[in-house]
């Protein structure tokens, strides 16, 4: 987008911010991708290209060879806390300060909440929760780059832990989806940053957002399929168009 496109396009979806009470973001892995942090196929480099998806990231893999699955997780949690919350990041977590803002993300890094933000929906789970295979046991642990990569028990029964990630052939937490739901209905203004709006279900919120009353923030430097149906559409990495959104509201 051209600089004069790009500043009034800012400027209009910072005039529909400005008016709206109740801000809905829905965030993908662009956001993360400043960061440093790979997408699910990204990561599939290396050492771990000759595996499929379903070898890394499902039960099945898991009931197989759960050193290989954990050996996959510990790498990509080094990625994360290697990049830690970028500028996009922590303007939301000012944002949430000027506005009542809830964060719907596909994202499993984290990174909204270690930068700050507090009512984060996780739709795919997050890469720092365990939680054991046998009993209710879960925790959250410390973003740290990891230490060895072998398996991890549960202190009450010695079980197993998995990640507390949504895995191929599973379900989507219910309570994310949930939140998303009220979010979407009582949101004034929606804010798309960093999703391919490809990816289903969660592309089914993108839809009905676009389809909804409330005006519908497009941040991403590439195309969408809702590119061309949403309110205002700013063509820019997240780590310059959300803290610039975050400028407007403060002046």
């Amino acid at each position: 987008m051209s600089g004069a496109g790009y500043d009034l396009a800012l400027d209009q979806a910072a005039e529909a911010l400005s008016a709206a009470k109740r801000v809905l973001v829905l965030s993908g892995a662009g956001i993360s991708a400043e960061s440093g942090v790979p997408t699910f196929r990204e990561a599939q480099t290396g050492l771990w290209a000759r595996y499929s998806p379903a070898d890394l990231a499902s039960p099945e893999a898991f009931a197989k060879d759960p050193e290989r699955v954990w050996a996959w997780y510990h790498w990509r949690r080094s990625l994360i806390a290697r990049g830690g919350p970028n500028a996009g990041h922590h303007a939301l977590t000012e944002m949430a300060n000027l506005k009542s803002l809830q964060i719907v993300t596909q994202n499993v890094d984290g990174l909204h909440q270690a930068a700050g933000s507090r009512r984060v929906a996780e739709l795919h789970g997050n890469i720092w929760r365990e939680r054991c295979s046998a009993c209710d046991f879960h925790r959250l642990v410390p973003m740290a780059e990891a230490e060895g990569d072998g398996l991890v028990r549960c202190p009450d029964c010695g079980a197993l832990l998995r990640p507390a990630i949504v895995w191929f052939g599973e379900m989507l937490p219910a309570t994310a989806l949930a939140a998303a739901d009220e979010a979407l209905a009582a949101a004034d203004c929606v804010i798309v940053v960093g999703t391919s709006n490809q990816i289903y279900p969660a592309a089914a919120l993108v839809d009905r957002a676009v389809a909804g009353r409330a005006p519908v923030v497009e941040i991403n430097p590439e195309d969408t399929p809702v590119s061309r149906r949403v309110t205002h559409r700013l063509a820019a990495p997240a780590s310059r168009a959300l803290p610039a959104l975050v400028a407007h509201l403060t002046t």
